[in-house]
């Protein structure tokens, strides 16, 4: 993977030493995403910029690539592209057979050459993970893309008025480099940072006048303005096959995913929870290897010192993974490492993990995987991982109790009430808590593909699996990518290939729960595909969330955190709050704040923790509200 970047401006020379040390400077701030590589590119009205993480073709893929029409002298075709091309032999085929010609074995000058070809329509015709950057010289005119499940990040902002036509890069950071973009919240930013919390509105860009490039959609920029839009969407419509032929789908759609994702020049490796997820990924993965005659699987997990004494054994946190990882590594044969971290660790790195993802996030949960990540990096540098299957095939609980079923708004965002009621009055009135999330959530439900086939209560569970796929998925993904990359790491999530998602989205939900046990069971379909691919107590465990650590120290270490900020006169964050309800709140161990505030994971701990990250990411970024 990679970090891009870039700046179009029709009013000033982007070839000037100014704006040349700009975009370094921005190119610069990615260079976490890139550690091997960098490279800009400038003409008068367009400049890229690049950082390289080489996975495939490492000698051959430097960017930004440049390409011309016949390879003589006409106007240039430039692209910077962070992404992996999972069906690149297919498209460069196509390609070579309407007579272009390569000089790289790189999916990069595939994708530019797709566009040369079929313009902004390429996009149509990958499998795989992107944000996209080209400029078409041609035709005067920028294009970007994004991958259609938003593995990949991408963010903009048009200020024209400033000397920036448009501007875009993987992270805000890099945004922010920039001088006309300030890190400036206004009322909907700071809403999303201090009440939507870690799962961030797709489309949303924090900072005033910064927007995401949503999932699935495509910006084309000229001189004339901007036309945004999507080149892929959720369609609804009857599922044609039975059980047993949904089944066979999609245990084929899997392996063709998980199988396609094993290419790499570089070494890779799994991500092995002993979960229903991470386990079928290694199995098919460590299976692939051998077959091809390439050296043995390495697979990774995490822990934390104090699991076994504090494991809590509730609704969530069914059974520990350690026994289940064991049982897989015997099962495949893995060569397989176990990292295990303590609390000082996590506690240390959550100011890390905030600026790595550009704004507070889950706490502990990005904490961890960031060190994990850079665990991994020590022997890999591309990484598969089970991410998103729950949001696939509906395994979270919230899909399977009835009254978070019939609950009226995201299910991972609760105790609204309670969390504003920790917020001043002043901030209370200028941003709304609740009448923001209720709008929020309505927009969202306004956007599900309804089918006039379904009942009510099948419309209610389409509807709950686009608010997961479209508004919680993103979160993960997010955190996935952040997290990964702060290392240099590339993951991929074979649960998002798009073929995948399109066919099991259509699944009826009492069919999604068939597991052919007779019994309804989360991830049903998904079980009842894995027969014989992994061994039956894997296959039938419940679920386990992504592991954390359950050792009282945390609570402890992000409580006295969190005072420390709350009663520094200098921290930034003190505008926003309620100071005697946070005191309060400290003092009682933050009771009004459990069970979790957000997903199933963040209580009062977390809470704690996100106090103090937010503070450190104002203080960093110096950010400001107006």
């Amino acid at each position: 993977m990679c970090g891009i970047t870039g700046w179009i401006d029709w009013e000033q020379d982007l070839t000037r030493p100014a704006a040349m040390a700009t975009l370094a400077s921005m190119t610069a701030s990615l260079a976490h995403r890139g550690p091997d590589a960098d490279g800009c590119w400038h003409c008068r009205h367009a400049a890229f910029g690049h950082r390289r993480l080489a996975v495939i073709d490492p000698a051959g893929g430097a960017q930004p690539m440049i390409r011309r029409r016949g390879g003589g002298q006409g106007q240039a075709y430039v692209i910077t592209y962070n992404g992996e091309l999972y069906n690149t032999a297919e498209v460069r085929a196509e390609l070579e057979a309407r007579g272009e010609t390569f000089r790289t074995h790189c999916d990069t000058e595939v994708v530019l050459a797709a566009y040369m070809v079929w313009g902004p329509a390429c996009v149509e015709r990958f499998n795989g993970i992107f944000a996209i950057g080209i400029w078409d010289g041609p035709q005067q005119r920028l294009f970007l893309a994004r991958d259609r499940m938003g593995v990949k990040p991408l963010f903009y902002t048009e200020r024209p008025d400033q000397g920036a036509a448009l501007l875009f890069a993987s992270e805000l950071k890099a945004l922010l480099r920039h001088p006309a973009v300030p890190a400036e919240l206004d009322r909907e930013g700071l809403a999303e940072v201090l009440i939507m919390g870690p799962s961030r509105t797709p489309g949303h860009g924090i900072f005033r006048g910064v927007k995401e490039l949503r999932p699935g959609h495509a910006l084309l920029h000229d001189r004339s303005g901007t036309r945004l839009y999507p080149y892929w969407q959720l369609q609804s419509h009857a599922h044609p096959d039975d059980v047993a032929a949904t089944a066979d789908t999609v245990r084929d759609l899997l392996l063709d995913a998980i199988e396609r994702q094993l290419v790499s020049d570089v070494p890779i490796c799994t991500l092995l929870s002993g979960g229903l997820d991470s386990s079928t990924i290694s199995a098919v993965a460590a299976r692939a290897l051998r077959r091809d005659g390439k050296p043995e699987l390495d697979t990774y997990s995490v822990d934390f010192v104090g699991s076994n004494e504090h494991f809590p054994g509730n609704q969530y946190y069914t059974n520990p993974d350690a026994p289940f990882v064991q049982r897989m590594v015997e099962e495949i044969g893995s060569h397989h490492h176990a990292v295990i971290f303590d609390t000082p660790e996590q506690v240390a790195h959550l100011p890390a993990a905030a600026l790595y993802r550009d704004h507070p996030g889950m706490a502990d949960i990005d904490a961890s995987l960031l060190l994990f990540c850079r665990e991994i990096k020590r022997g890999a540098t591309v990484a598969l991982s089970g991410e998103c299957a729950d949001e696939v095939f509906g395994g979270y609980p919230w899909f399977h109790r009835r009254e978070l079923v019939e609950a009226d708004g995201f299910p991972w965002i609760r105790m609204v009430p309670e969390r504003a009621a920790l917020l001043s009055p002043e901030v209370r009135a200028a941003i709304a808590p609740e009448a923001y999330v209720e709008r929020r959530y309505r927009e969202a439900c306004a956007e599900v593909p309804r089918l006039l086939a379904d009942n009510p209560s099948e419309a209610r569970m389409r509807e709950l699996l686009y608010l997961c796929l479209t508004r919680f998925m993103p979160t993960l993904l997010d955190r996935k990518d952040r997290m990964s990359m702060a290392s240099g790491l590339e993951v991929r999530v074979p649960f998002c290939d798009h073929r995948l998602v399109e066919y099991v989205w259509n699944i009826p939900w009492a069919m999604k729960c068939d597991a052919g046990t007779g019994e309804p069971a989360a991830k049903g379909i998904l079980r009842r595909a894995l027969a014989g691919v992994l061994p039956e107590d894997v296959r039938l465990r419940r679920k386990s969330p992504y592991p954390k650590t359950h050792n009282p120290s945390f609570l402890y270490a992000t409580r006295a955190w969190a005072q420390e900020v709350v009663e520094d006169p200098a921290s930034p964050v003190r505008a926003f709050l309620d100071m005697g309800a946070v005191r309060e709140a400290i003092r009682t161990d933050a009771a009004t704040l459990a069970p979790a505030w957000f997903g199933q994971t963040m209580g009062a701990a977390q809470w704690f923790a996100y106090v103090a990250m937010t503070d450190a990411w104002m203080r960093e970024y110096g950010v400001f509200v107006r």
